[in-house]
């Protein structure tokens, strides 16, 4: 390896107080290349099929990429994965901020950790070592107390700390791992496995220089889309969120647990984010486009600027979602799950659940401890995001997750929980764009926003996106409600493209084609890598993630969307298009084939398997 890698993987067994450094084999990076690759090769090769994923078994995995660290916009990315406690299947998440770049330059390519410490404890990696030091003063403590203290301890206020609060150490299922104070490990409760170890923080500085085989190519790519800012303006002035209206418009927006339509979008958008609270935009390591809000407020929610603002997921997910349109409200939510270690998302489905599970009288206010969780309740969603972190009352229920949740409350309950495979959707409807609804139904992981199709994003002729389609034998238009052929074979790509920038890990906001990323893949590395091999290996990363899942019971029946998006929505522009299920199932044939998986099962080929040089042994 010439190039961006370091060569070395820590492993830790927090039971047994070991932790070694072992060679990053050779042919690991070639065929997964890093990131959701590496997450991918070790939970299946690894993790013993039916292990508990709160058990010691289960282990967590951090992983950096080839490109990880290399100064250019959106490289400052790494991936965490497990087993979920949410699913049972998948967790897989990408974070950005400056964590996964101190990881390589500590050194490191990749964390590996398992066991239970016997009492709480924290990781220090430092230019090559590492050491387990004692966490007992921090237990209990949220994330910005938790990073404040380790940093103090470490004598280092440039450490970067990941770390959780109350929600992770108190097992909810979808609690996430804060990277600093606004950059989230978030979907599948990773947070959560993070707790069962005992383990409340990562911390990790490094000195090092990160090998970069020709140290021009990242100059030029790094020039070039500083040169091409205009491309991401939306994302450096607001962050996510800004077109929040034109969702709306579109039926995009989700309103009231997906049930409803309209909604004063405008009120709670990105632009008025800024605008009325803004303090600055952050960014990622090396990043040009600086995508990340940052909001103060006085009254009537006191809202630190540490923990950042809240995007686009988070303004909907506990905003439009839960029928609430007071944006200081929406903020302070913000903070408390970043405090906690809450996933934004899951937090405002499970409150959006429970609050239409209350107005159709499956739960009362004596379930509630007194609460009207009626949507349009700030005070209530507040409350709930509280009660949820510390599993008190009526959290302690919805910290299992909706599904579960849904299960135990039981009669209507389940047609109100919007979750595939157990993870709650992310805050686009399918119904507005049912190319996304694949995404929603054939990740690995569930309901994901992020590794995923949005078609109105290949609309035109002119979109830098639609001309790399082009390049890779895909003929447009692809018109936004289509759910034919093309457009499944346009997901198919866009798929593979996702989970191989995961692998590297590069951002998905940044307008690289693909001819780029790998040019500059081959800069970083001395490789001589085509893009047809890189999307060979996205399809040895997803085939591998379906076998895992198989083997934990998963089949093609998780790969349904749930009943909400066959239905229309009770207002709006899709008060009468409800997807339908045929073609839904069509389109999730034609992938299975695509992928070179049984069209009915989704069962992997052996020819395939062998393809890709996969074992199921």
């Amino acid at each position: 390896m010439t190039g961006g890698y370091t060569g070395k993987i820590l492993r830790v067994d927090l039971s047994r107080k070991y932790l070694a450094m072992e060679d990053t084999p050779e042919d690991l990076c070639r065929n997964y290349l890093g990131g959701a690759g590496f997450i991918a090769h070790y939970l299946w090769r690894e993790i013993p099929k039916g292990v508990d994923p709160l058990g010691p078994e289960n282990k967590l995995i951090i992983a950096a990429g080839p490109l990880t660290g290399v100064p250019f916009s959106g490289s400052g990315r790494h991936g965490v994965g497990a087993k979920s406690p949410l699913t049972g299947g998948v967790a897989k998440s990408e974070v950005g901020e400056f964590w996964g770049t101190e990881l390589k330059k500590a050194g490191l390519d990749a964390v590996i950790i398992e066991g239970r410490a016997e009492k709480p404890a924290y990781l220090c990696l430092r230019d090559g070592e590492a050491t387990l030091r004692d966490a007992g003063h921090l237990w209990g403590r949220d994330t910005r107390e938790t990073q404040d203290a380790i940093r103090s301890e470490m004598g280092d206020r440039l450490a970067r700390v990941a770390a959780i609060g109350p929600g992770g150490e108190n097992l909810v299922k979808y609690a996430c791992i804060m990277h600093g104070l606004f950059d989230a490990a978030g979907r599948g409760g990773l947070g959560a496995v993070m707790g069962s170890k005992n383990l409340k923080a990562i911390a990790v500085r490094g000195h090092g220089k990160i090998k970069v085989a020709e140290e021009n190519a990242p100059r030029e790519l790094a020039r070039w889309m500083r040169d091409n800012l205009a491309l991401a303006r939306d994302f450096t002035e607001y962050g996510t969120g800004a077109a929040m209206d034109a969702f709306e418009a579109l039926g995009n927006l989700p309103v009231r647990n997906f049930r409803d339509g309209l909604f004063p979008a405008k009120k709670i958008d990105a632009v008025t984010t800024m605008q009325t609270y803004g303090k600055k935009m952050d960014a990622c390591f090396a990043c040009a486009v600086r995508c990340k809000k940052v909001v103060a407020i006085d009254s009537p929610y006191r809202v630190d600027p540490a923990y950042g603002g809240p995007e686009y997921e988070t303004l909907a997910s506990l905003g439009s979602d839960c029928g609430i349109d007071n944006l200081p409200a929406i903020a302070m939510g913000n903070q408390l799950c970043n405090a906690y270690s809450l996933d934004t998302i899951s937090t405002g489905g499970a409150i959006a659940f429970a609050m239409e599970c209350f107005e159709n009288g499956l739960l009362s206010a004596r379930d509630t401890g007194g609460l009207e969780l009626r949507f349009g309740n700030e005070k209530a969603m507040l409350r709930l995001i509280e009660m949820i972190a510390r599993r008190e009352g009526i959290g302690d229920l919805l910290a299992e997750g909706v599904a579960e949740a849904a299960r135990r409350i039981g009669g209507k309950a389940e047609q109100f929980a919007v979750v595939v495979k157990g993870l709650e959707a992310g805050m686009h409807d399918p119904r507005a764009k049912p190319g996304h609804g694949i995404g929603y139904m054939v990740n690995p992981h569930g309901a994901d926003h992020v590794c995923n199709l949005h078609d109105h994003m290949y609309l035109g002729s002119k979109s830098w996106r639609v001309k790399e389609a082009q390049e890779m034998g895909l003929e447009p238009p692809f018109p936004v409600e289509d759910i034919g052929p093309k457009k499944v074979r346009l997901f198919h790509f866009v798929h593979r493209r996702v989970v191989l920038l995961d692998s590297l890990v590069l951002c998905t906001f940044l307008p690289y084609n693909l001819t780029q990323i790998t040019d500059v893949l081959n800069a970083v590395t001395g490789g001589q890598t085509t893009p047809e091999e890189l999307l060979q290996c996205a399809d040895r990363t997803l085939t591998t993630l379906r076998l895992f899942n198989l083997r934990e019971g998963f089949s093609a029946a998780d790969d349904e969307l749930p009943s909400r998006f066959y239905q229309p929505k009770t207002d709006g522009v899709l008060a009468d298009r409800p997807l339908d299920p045929v073609k839904m199932r069509e389109a999730r044939s034609l992938y299975y084939q695509l992928m070179g998986w049984d069209e009915s099962t989704g069962v992997p080929k052996e020819e395939r398997i062998r393809e890709l040089g996969l074992s199921t042994a």
